[in-house]
C-alpha cells in the first residue's frame, strides 16, 4: 500500500510542465466546490445581465414617462375642450333666455295693444303664446282671463234648437242694469249710462230693445254736445253725436253743434298756412258760437282775431293797404292791440295816400246837358266836343195824323218832354 501510494505521488510529466497527483479529495468536497464553481459563473452572468438590465430598464422608464406625459397633455385638452364646450352651452343658453325675455316682453306689449284695439282674437294668441314661454309672467294670465270675457260677451250667440222646456231665465242682473242706467241718466253721468247700457246690451240682447236704444241716444247725444260746449273736444264731441245718429235723427241744437264743430277744425286745419281760409271759417263760427273752443283753449272769437291780423299783415306786405285795413278794423273790433297799432296806423295813412293818387289821375266826369224842350233824351251822355245840332222833329198839325208805324231805329221811340 505505501509503494502504491508513493507511485501515486510520483509526478507525470505533461510536456514541459509536471503535475504532482495528489489523493482524490472527497465526493462532497468536489461537490461544493463544483457548486462554487457554478455559483461564480453565474454570479459573473447575473453581474452582466444587471448592467443590461438598468440600461432596459432606464429606457423603460422613459417610455412610460412620455406616455405619462401624454395621457396627461391629452387629459388637459379635453378637460379644456370640455370646460370649453359647457361654457359654450351656457351662453347659448343664456343668449336664448334673453331671446326669449325680449321676445315674451314684445308679444306681451303687443297683446295689450291689441287688446286696446279690440282685436281680441289676436290678443289672445299673443297672451297664450307668453304662457307657454314664460307661464310666471306677470300680468298675462289677467290679461288673457279680460281678452276671453270680451270674446265670449261679444261673440255672436249661435242659434241652439229650443228645447220642449225651458227654465225660467233669471232676468235680475238685467233689471238691475237697466234701473242703474236710469238713475245716471237722471243723474246726468252720460259716460257710466252708456256704458252700463252697453254692457246691458252685451249680456242681454233682447232685453226691452227700444227703450234701451232710446236711452242710448239721449246719453250719446248729451255727451257729444258737452264734449263740444264744456270740454273742448270737439273729435269726441262729434263722433258721439254721429253714434247717436244711428238710433235717431239728431234735434237743431245738436246738428248745429256739430256743424260748428266742423268748421272750428276746417278754419284750424288752414291755421298758419292760408290765413284768408282761416278768416273765412273763424268769421262764421264767431257769429253763433264765439266761445266754441277745441283742446288748445283758444275761442273762436280769439282765433278770428288773430288769424285777420295775420291776414291784414299778408294783405300790406302785398301793397293792399284799403284791404288790409279792413282786416285791421275788424280785428280791432274784437279788442284791442297795443303792438299791432302802429302797424294798422300806417297802413290807413297809406290806404288814404293810395286812394288820394287815385283820384288824381282818374279824368274828371263829363259835364251833364240839359236837354233842351223837344230835343231827344239820349241813353249816354254825349262825348266831349262839338256838340252836334239837331232839328226838332216835326210837330203834327190837327189835319195831319201821327204815323202808323214808328221809322225803323235802333233806339226807342221818342218820349215827350215836360217842360220845367
Amino acid at each position: 500500500m505505501e509503494s502504491m501510494n508513493q507511485d501515486e505521488t510520483q509526478s507525470i510529466p505533461l510536456g514541459d510542465e509536471t503535475q504532482s497527483l495528489s489523493p482524490q479529495p472527497d465526493q462532497a468536497a468536489v461537490q461544493d466546490t463544483n457548486s462554487n464553481e457554478v455559483n461564480s459563473e453565474f454570479d459573473s452572468i447575473d453581474s452582466g445581465t444587471d448592467g443590461n438590465g438598468s440600461k432596459k430598464r432606464r429606457s423603460l422608464s422613459l417610455t412610460w414617462l412620455i406616455i405619462i406625459s401624454l395621457i396627461a397633455l391629452l387629459l388637459i385638452a379635453a378637460t379644456s375642450a370640455f370646460g370649453g364646450y359647457l361654457s359654450g352651452i351656457n351662453e347659448r343658453t343664456n343668449f336664448e333666455v334673453t331671446q326669449v325675455a325680449q321676445q315674451v316682453s314684445e308679444q306681451f306689449q303687443l297683446g295689450l295693444e291689441d287688446l286696446e284695439a279690440k282685436r281680441y282674437e289676436l290678443a289672445r294668441q299673443r297672451f297664450e303664446y307668453v304662457i307657454r314661454l314664460d307661464p310666471n309672467y306677470p300680468g298675462v294670465t289677467e290679461q288673457l282671463a279680460m281678452v276671453l270675457l270680451e270674446i265670449n260677451t261679444t261673440a255672436t250667440p249661435t242659434q241652439v234648437p229650443t228645447p220642449t222646456l225651458t227654465p225660467t231665465p233669471d232676468m235680475r242682473g238685467a233689471d238691475e242694469l237697466y234701473s242703474q242706467s236710469q238713475i245716471f241718466l237722471a243723474d246726468g253721468k252720460w259716460t257710466e249710462a252708456i256704458d252700463t247700457l252697453l254692457k246691458l246690451r252685451k249680456d242681454e240682447p233682447d232685453y226691452q230693445t227700444i227703450k234701451v236704444d232710446s236711452m242710448l241716444y239721449v246719453a250719446l247725444r248729451n255727451r257729444g254736445v258737452d264734449r263740444i260746449l264744456v270740454d273742448g273736444d270737439l273729435e269726441g264731441g262729434t263722433y258721439d253725436l254721429a253714434l247717436a245718429e244711428k238710433f235717431g235723427p239728431l234735434d237743431i241744437e245738436a246738428s248745429n253743434m256739430r256743424t260748428w264743430a266742423d268748421l272750428y277744425k276746417t278754419g284750424a286745419s288752414f291755421w298758419g298756412l292760408d290765413w284768408g281760409q282761416s278768416v273765412f271759417y273763424f268769421g262764421q263760427i264767431v257769429v253763433v258760437a264765439p266761445n266754441l273752443r277745441d283742446n288748445t283753449n283758444l275761442t273762436a272769437a280769439e282765433r278770428f282775431r288773430i288769424a285777420t291780423i295775420k291776414y291784414a299783415d299778408a294783405l300790406a306786405a302785398s301793397k293792399e293797404w284799403c284791404l288790409a285795413q279792413e282786416q285791421y278794423e275788424a280785428a280791432f273790433n274784437l279788442g284791442a292791440d297795443a303792438s299791432v297799432q302802429p302797424t294798422a296806423s300806417w297802413v290807413t295813412q297809406r290806404c288814404a295816400n293810395s286812394q288820394q293818387d287815385t283820384r288824381r289821375t282818374q279824368p274828371p266826369p263829363p259835364e251833364e246837358v240839359s236837354p233842351t224842350p223837344g230835343e231827344l233824351p239820349t241813353e249816354s251822355p254825349p262825348p266831349p266836343g262839338p256838340e252836334p245840332t239837331a232839328s226838332p222833329p216835326p210837330q203834327p198839325t190837327e189835319t195831319s195824323l201821327p204815323p202808323t208805324q214808328p221809322p225803323a231805329t235802333t233806339e226807342p221811340p221818342p218820349q215827350p218832354t215836360q217842360t220845367p
